[in-house]
């Protein structure tokens, strides 16, 4: 299969499991749920991650395995690439106000979608490479 196609098909496998949902700490709806399903979808196989229920289970996991972002976090996993250079599919993170960062799927040029403390369910979002903090290639 073409690379493009395998790219759009895992990208929509991910978004049709996640559209219209809200992130939820109770629920294991978050940006690392969401981005270890697009690791999935894109053929990769993620490490185990601890269950977490909170901002602070969260944040104590990362910190038990030296983590002090998701962007540390994927840093550990994955190839990081310039933001300019994402394909279809890629991850990005941007910053989030609890300073963890927010993991998001490239959906296209300048499109990410994931969460955003402003918004009840996941989003598509038009940005700029200034407001990421990093991408990593899938």
């Amino acid at each position: 299969m073409n690379e493009l196609l395998r790219r759009k098909a895992a990208t929509e496998k991910t978004l049709s499991r996640y559209r219209h949902k809200a992130f939820d700490w109770s629920c294991g709806v978050t940006c690392v749920h969401l981005a270890r399903a697009q690791m999935k979808a894109m053929g990769h196989t993620p490490p185990t991650m601890p269950r977490f229920r909170s901002a602070f289970a969260a944040r104590q996991a990362m910190t038990e395995r030296g983590w002090n972002t998701v962007a540390e976090m994927l840093d550990s996993m994955l190839p990081r690439i310039a933001p300019a250079r994402m394909l279809l599919g890629d991850l990005a993170v941007a910053q989030s106000d609890d300073g963890m960062g927010s993991i998001m799927i490239c959906a296209g040029p300048f499109k990410l979608m994931g969460w955003r403390e402003d918004a009840a369910e996941l989003v598509m979002l038009d940005v700029t490479l200034d407001e990421l903090v990093g991408a990593w290639r899938l």
